[in-house]
């Protein structure tokens, strides 16, 4: 198996997600690791510092993190959505050419990082050193994908405010609905996560 050196961006992200934890996972690395393959891939310089790169994280924790040091894509920055679907995943678009792909670990990463790190103390230890050296074809799946979303309906248009008519909560982004000829929040139509209690 091929590894390549530890490069120092690699080490400065790993650092600063490192930071944001009070210690370093394997998770973290895999999140920076597809981070800077992201950069590798799209034209994009990553970390941005404008919002062109969305990414689509399937977990949350700390690997979203890494994922997050490394592309400058935050939830707070609007460039950053969580589908919770509980896999160590991402799919990065490309809000100006609508390309996307999506990164996650090779189904036998585990097997790799035990074989490239036989002597570490532990399987986790051994993810977490060969994470870190592995080459990106040998431990990140790759694939070209299509978004089922409508991409201007996710970015909607930032400063755009409205009330909602039925419980007067201001409304962000797009986000309202109109019902019998009325603006409510999603909450109020009755698609809400949460109910009041009686």
């Amino acid at each position: 198996m091929e590894t390549v050196e530890i490069n120092p961006k690699l080490t400065e992200m790993l650092a600063q997600t490192s930071a944001r934890h009070k210690h370093l996972c394997p998770r973290q690395v895999l999140g920076v690791r597809m981070g800077l393959y992201a950069a590798e891939l799209f034209p994009i310089e990553l970390p941005q510092r404008d919002k062109r790169l969305l990414a689509f994280v399937e977990t949350d924790g700390c690997f979203t993190d890494g994922v997050s040091v490394a592309t400058g894509c935050s939830m707070g920055r609007r460039t950053m959505r969580l589908a919770d679907y509980g896999k160590v995943a991402v799919t990065f678009i490309d809000t100006h050419d609508g390309r996307a792909i999506r990164l996650s670990p090779m189904p036998d990463a585990r097997l790799r990082a035990a074989a490239t790190a036989p002597d570490a103390a532990s399987r986790w230890q051994a993810q977490l050193e060969a994470y870190q050296v592995l080459q990106n074809e040998e431990m990140i799946r790759l694939q070209a994908v299509q978004l089922n979303l409508d991409l201007d309906a996710i970015v909607g248009k930032p400063g755009v405010r409205v009330n909602c008519s039925a419980c007067g909560e201001e409304i962000l982004n797009q986000r309202e609905m109109v019902k019998d000829g009325q603006t409510i929040c999603r909450s109020c139509a009755g698609e809400s996560y949460w109910s009041l209690m009686e």
